[in-house]
């Protein structure tokens, strides 16, 4: 019973006693009517109970993931000389914003068995479970969301961007665009040894909208007619105001 009990005990915890403190330089971003963009650090430091080992050198992986959301990817084709959408597959979930910062190559810090398990790469993140029968290539349907999200910097791979300091202080910045979509963010942060992860730290980030941003969302979502109305009136308004500026010039 005592062997069986510490058997189970060296499997559970982790091979390596170090675990992640980490911090942010902020947990909350405003969307206002002006914004265009903003920037967070994240720093931490590894926590150890004895000496780091010499075999393997420690690597960071820092992940920010917005909230994911199903997305209907089309492709176009063209028929008696005129482009039209021909195919489509359902993405089942894929993040608004993903951006994975690392200490080094990606391919060389993290296994494929790692990544599977904790979904660290965006082709990991992306859930896709179901094509239609008559799409064989439906990887290239996710392959296109990426890119277009890439293109757009709302996906970023960004390797070599977190600096470790005596393999105990770690730290970078994840520039977030400004077509950001608001809701609750997470970063996670790994620690990895050889290959494999020792450690993984979660926190949450909240992306709102406030004043006059947070007002018109709220009423365009909720009182869709009232902003309808509204959104005329300012129309008939600002159209009236142009005119009449335009007469008085004129006069």
């Amino acid at each position: 019973m005592i062997r069986a009990l510490i058997l189970f005990l060296v499997i559970a915890l982790p091979a390596y006693g170090e675990t992640v403190v980490s911090g942010l330089s902020q947990n909350r971003v405003a969307i206002t009517a002006n914004f265009d963009g903003s920037e967070i650090l994240l720093f931490g430091a590894v926590k150890r109970d004895a000496p780091p080992p010499d075999a393997n050198p420690l690597n960071v992986i820092i992940t920010v993931e917005g909230p994911s959301e199903p997305v209907t990817v089309r492709r176009k084709s063209k028929r008696f000389g005129i482009w039209v959408n021909t195919d489509s597959v359902q993405v089942d979930a894929a993040p608004t914003f993903y951006a994975v910062a690392t200490t080094g190559p990606f391919e060389d810090i993290l296994n494929s068995t790692e990544d599977l398990r904790y979904k660290i790469s965006i082709p990991r993140v992306i859930r896709s479970v179901g094509a239609p029968m008559t799409i064989t290539d439906a990887a290239a349907f996710s392959t296109a969301l990426i890119r277009i999200r890439t293109s757009k910097g709302l996906y970023q791979m960004n390797p070599g961007t977190v600096r470790l300091d005596e393999e105990t202080l770690f730290r970078t910045s994840v520039a977030l665009p400004s077509n950001l979509t608001e809701g609750d963010y997470k970063a996670r942060i790994f620690l990895l040894r050889g290959g494999n992860v020792v450690d993984a730290h979660e926190t949450a980030i909240d992306v709102r909208k406030v004043g006059l941003e947070r007002w018109l969302f709220s009423l365009a979502h909720e009182k869709p007619l009232i902003y309808g109305l509204l959104s005329l009136f300012i129309a008939i308004v600002a159209g009236w105001g142009a005119s009449a500026v335009f007469r008085y010039i004129r006069a």
